[in-house]
């Protein structure tokens, strides 16, 4: 079995057929933490709104970078 040095990982596709955009994805995650972080430190419970804010700022992303990957 013979394999590639270039397995696929990190590869955006030009014509934009379903190919995420990583910077979307970043994006959202940075504003996951950060809405977290601000409700956290509102409502003393910082743990808690830490791992939502990532958890919300994934799903975000990933929809985010989805919709990017579609512009023509």
């Amino acid at each position: 079995m013979t394999t590639d040095a270039n397995d696929g990982i990190g590869e955006s596709e030009a014509d934009g057929d379903g190919a995420m955009n990583p910077a979307g994805m970043g994006m959202g995650i940075a504003l996951g933490v950060a809405i977290g972080t601000a409700l956290g430190i509102a409502t003393d419970n910082l743990g808690l709104w830490i791992a939502l804010g990532v958890a919300l700022g994934t799903a975000f992303g990933a929809a985010l970078s989805a919709g990017l990957g579609d512009e023509e």
